[in-house]
């Protein structure tokens, strides 16, 4: 008995405001992994997104009161951009609460498609509580942005058009997974009438819902979400999507933010577009698995799943791009502060080009020197790198992976604490970026402890990255700890970073 989703899928209404989109060849990234990768435009959608074809397809099946009374959502985004464009074209009034962190781009166009936006909270749960309590308080019909029947189904009909678009064998979909409609409807379909395909689920590693869902055996509450890939960024799975999900998914991979990057430009050099963070995840997920199993001349298909991304925020994203894809080695290294160290110290390097090199004198003896070097991502050419230096005599150490050195210290080099005996903690915080956020987060921070060190960089993105020291002894941390708990920023501490050690400690 076919599973009830499928007629639901093939009686899904979405066309009156989604657009079939293209499966296009991707043959530079093709050729580069050895398989043929398709890539299904969901970016190339009126609204950017997937999300208009599960958002439509929810309003055509409400009733005309359902309608009359207006509808609201809660969103990251992309799901309210669609149901903007949907209420729009069926006269609806349509109200969607969205977190401050939501890139601007994706507001200004859910306002322009005549959405009415509130700003509410920090994360995706955060608006979505907001939304229901508005629904329940006012009548408004709510929405879903993902676990629903018919927005899941509605997404489904991406399924159906590539089934339609390519009639060969297809050995791998790699789907990208926030609060999973996308991969309930894909998977639900393709497994039915393909089930040799896997279908892969794609998440990044900072908001892992669906991953840690299948491990548990249940649905759980992730304690932390990252909002890089704000599209996906969801705590928890939905109830009916991972009803679908653990039934018919293959497996689910986590991906970080520097193999993002290096998927957005992966994308653009086969497509000459620009997806957003989330809108990557496939292809970042799709170089991973390929890597990982050592897959060879296999037709894979990655869904290019948005574009809404604020121009500004490409400046990060390629800083992060060549790190992602093991073109550059961020290395600490110590040299004798000496004459004739530093052309000893290049020559140990050979030919190979550096990025930056950043350096100031802080010892009588030893200087630390941070470097960014290009590497070949073919093979391992920065493990080789850093034995040569050793062997030169040149201790090292690979910050590669070192978030702190990633975001911060490479723009801070120099600025050792002058008293040694000075106790530190230091921490690494994200919070929503709005006018005044600054400001609030060191009132709120106060004079309670002396700050001893401070960076705070414009990525050019929805929140900011600060990176604190603050004067206290160890037997402070648990107050500490206990206020930082209370002022709800995400941090990390840092105080034992090794980075942070060598060049700012």
């Amino acid at each position: 008995m076919p599973n009830p989703y499928i007629k639901k899928i093939l009686k899904a209404r979405v066309y009156d405001a989604a657009i079939e989109t293209p499966l296009d060849h991707a043959p530079v990234l093709s050729k580069r992994i050895g398989n043929k990768v398709l890539l299904k435009r969901e970016d190339l959608q009126p609204v950017y997104s997937f999300k208009v074809r599960g958002a439509y397809n929810k309003m055509a099946q409400l009733s005309e009161e359902e309608r009359k009374v207006g509808v609201i959502t809660a969103s990251a985004g992309n799901h309210a951009q669609g149901l903007a464009l949907s209420a729009k074209k069926m006269g609806v009034r349509a109200i969607i609460v969205m977190p401050i962190i939501t890139p601007s781009i994706k507001v200004d166009n859910v306002i322009a498609l005549g959405g009415e936006v509130i700003l509410h909270g920090d994360s995706f749960d955060s608006a979505k509580q907001h939304a229901e309590q508005l629904s329940n308080d006012h009548g408004y019909t709510y929405c879903p942005p993902f676990d629903d029947p018919d927005v899941i189904a509605g997404q489904g009909t991406i399924a159906m058009e590539i089934l339609k678009q390519h009639s060969g064998h297809i050995d791998a979909i790699f789907v990208p997974v926030g609060g999973g409609g996308l991969i309930a409807g894909i998977a639900v379909y393709i497994k039915y009438l393909s089930p040799e395909t896997k279908i892969i689920g794609v998440e990044s590693s900072e908001s892992a819902c669906l991953k840690a869902a299948l491990e548990a055996g249940e649905r759980v509450t992730l304690s932390q979400v990252g909002i890089f890939a704000d599209g996906v960024a969801v705590a928890q799975i939905g109830k009916h999507t991972f009803a679908v999900a653990k039934e018919h998914v293959d497996t689910v991979i986590t991906v970080n933010t520097d193999e993002i990057c290096a998927a957005l430009k992966d994308i653009f050099d086969d497509t000459r577009s620009i997806c957003e963070p989330s809108g990557a995840l496939a292809v970042a997920g799709l170089k991973k698995y390929v890597q990982q199993q050592q897959c060879k001349n296999k037709t894979i298909i990655a869904i290019n799943s948005g574009a809404n991304m604020n121009f500004s925020r490409l400046r990060h994203i390629a800083e992060r791009t060549d790190l992602g894809e093991k073109r550059e080695a961020l290395l600490a290294a110590q040299i004798s502060e000496k004459p004739g160290s530093f052309r000893k110290f290049c020559a140990a390097l050979g030919n190979r080009n550096i990025t930056e090199f950043n350096y100031r004198y802080s010892h009588s003896e030893i200087a630390n020197i941070f470097v960014g070097v290009t590497t070949d991502p073919r093979g391992d050419e920065k493990a080789g790198l850093v034995s040569q230096l050793i062997a030169s005599g040149i201790p090292v150490e690979d910050l590669s992976d070192n978030e702190i050195a990633k975001l911060h210290i490479r723009y801070m080099v120099g600025g050792h604490n002058q008293k040694p005996n000075t106790n530190e903690l230091v921490f690494r915080f994200e919070f929503p970026e709005k006018p005044g956020a600054l400001l609030s987060f060191l009132n709120t921070l106060g004079g309670r402890w002396n700050i001893s060190m401070f960076h705070y960089r414009n990525h050019g993105s929805d929140f900011g990255r600060v990176l604190v020291a603050l004067q206290a002894d160890e037997e402070e941390k648990p107050e500490i700890i206990k206020f930082l708990d209370e002022i709800a920023y995400q941090y990390w501490e840092e105080t034992d970073n090794r980075a942070f050690k060598l060049f700012l400690g």
